[in-house]
């Protein structure tokens, strides 16, 4: 008799496992869940530095107008300026909006979009301002990332004064 009892001391019962299948069942759903909240948080942060990589896009376009002497053409979308290289020699900086890219020329070779393949231009406008005191451009950029299903538009702005103008 007492061999008998022990042999039933030894499983589980029913109420046993059902315990354990719902415990394993809730930290499941918390480990996916955990889950789902990164995957979500990193595809934020990887669309939040695709819009503020495109920051440094309107920078190299301000830097170039910065140290430009001369405008030699402007349009909406096109820009191109008369600068000066290392060696004091002239050459030609353009910018240009083609499809949903920035595009760098320098003396009418391309040489590459200023924008990373996960960021679409939406909108680039120059215009150019003259006063008595000089020329100034005035940059209007509008992106947004390639990653992004709610088709967020960063805007970014800025007038800079062309280098022959400075003290005009």
């Amino acid at each position: 008799m007492k061999n008998q009892i022990q042999k039933v001391k030894g499983g589980y019962t029913l109420v046993e496992i059902l315990f354990y299948i719902a415990l394993f069942s809730v930290l499941t759903l918390a480990i996916i869940n955990s889950f789902v909240t990164m995957t979500k948080a990193f595809k934020e942060i990887s669309i939040q530095s695709d819009l503020v990589q495109s920051s440094l896009a309107i920078e190299r376009m301000s830097r170039e107008i910065r140290q430009a002497y001369g405008i030699n053409s402007i349009t909406t979308s096109d820009l191109k300026l008369n600068t000066k290289d290392e060696l004091d020699n002239n050459e030609t900086v353009r910018f240009l909006l083609s499809g949903s890219d920035i595009q760098l020329f320098e003396n009418d070779v391309l040489t590459g979009n200023l924008n990373t393949p996960n960021i679409q231009v939406v909108n680039l406008s120059f215009t150019q301002i003259t006063t008595v005191n000089g020329n100034a451009i005035k940059i209007s950029l509008s992106v947004k990332s390639g990653r992004d299903m709610t088709n967020r538009v960063e805007n970014f702005y800025n007038t800079v004064l062309l280098r022959g103008d400075y003290g005009s």
